[in-house]
């Protein structure tokens, strides 16, 4: 656990030692402050409801940016095999990096937590439905990093990296929207597919079991995915 821990930091250090990781946090809650103020404006409710859809949509283009040199920038500079060699296995590799992200994407959610202050100071918000919706935007945004290392560990280039984890996200924010060429089961399948499905649940202050399984079963197989990809070296 300590060399998991060790390299999570190592990671973590490598984002805030660069103006990177500033950039993005300051883009990042300067775009989600303007679209609280108009939110709130327009819709004149004390709900973070409309929030969390934003964040997600806005997760789907920052998170491939976040994870696409975990895999592939050691690759290409050569420092891959110098981590296969070390006294790591392969899935305390994988673990420490996504540790390491996760951290960092926590540090991003807990500062909105001044968003729930302020509709607490000016109204009376549902509490248990905003943090049923932090716990949905956490777990989604866990969901989206484990596919963003997955696909890291398949491409030795960063771009083709991110490419292929927009094109994953794509497809699952999308998939309910096919819904209206299928009927059935294909069309229940779709719309189950569907992170937009499961975080509004969250949102509203639904939690589920299969909410919750949804999430946690696909952060894991891309775990998994991700791990048998550094073990087999499927990158050469």
């Amino acid at each position: 656990m300590g060399k998991i821990i060790a390299l999570a930091k190592k990671e973590l250090h490598g984002y805030f030692s660069t103006p990177i990781a500033y950039l993005m946090l300051i883009a990042m809650l300067s775009v989600f402050n303007i679209f609280f103020y108009m939110i709130i404006s327009q819709n004149k409710e004390v709900s973070l409801r409309d929030i969390f859809q934003i964040m997600e949509f806005m997760f789907i283009f920052l998170v491939p940016l976040l994870t696409m040199k975990l895999f592939s920038e050691e690759k290409s500079t050569g420092t891959m095999e110098f981590l296969l060699t070390a006294p790591l296995t392969p899935s305390m590799l994988v673990l420490g990096k996504y540790l390491g992200i996760m951290t960092f994407f926590t540090i991003l959610i807990g500062m909105t937590i001044i968003y729930y202050v302020i509709v607490e100071y000016f109204g009376s918000p549902d509490p248990i439905s905003i943090l049923s919706g932090y716990v949905g935007i956490w777990l989604e945004g866990a969901f989206f990093i484990a596919i963003g290392l997955l696909t890291s560990s398949w491409a030795r280039n960063q771009i083709i990296a991110a490419m292929m984890s927009y094109i994953i996200l794509f497809l699952l924010y999308f998939s309910s929207s096919f819904t209206q060429y299928f009927t059935g089961t294909v069309e229940t399948f779709l719309i189950q597919l569907s992170t937009r499905t499961h975080l509004e649940n969250f949102a509203t202050g639904i939690i589920t079991p299969s909410d919750i399984t949804y999430y946690l079963s696909g952060i894991l197989l891309c775990l998994v995915l991700t791990r048998l990809s550094i073990d087999n070296r499927l990158w050469q």
